[in-house]
């Protein structure tokens, strides 16, 4: 879901470069506050943060002797 909100943050500070605009607010929506905004976006994404619960095993992983194996 970071990854996504990254590339969204990405994709509107390309726009406002592109069409060299600032929306009225020249310290909000500048270029650099985005690309750190998605850069912080996408690092917490790589560090593992908000990628949901990861317990509960998969269906393949058994504890101890796997059924039906003699």
């Amino acid at each position: 879901m970071l990854a996504i909100l990254a590339a969204v943050v990405f994709g509107f500070a390309l726009l406002l470069d592109l069409l060299d605009t600032t929306f009225g607010a020249p310290d909000l929506f500048n270029l650099h506050t985005l690309l750190t905004l998605g850069l912080l976006l996408l690092s917490l994404y790589l560090a593992g943060v908000g990628s949901g619960p990861r317990g509960g095993g998969g269906g393949r992983w058994y504890r101890g002797r796997r059924p039906g194996r003699g």
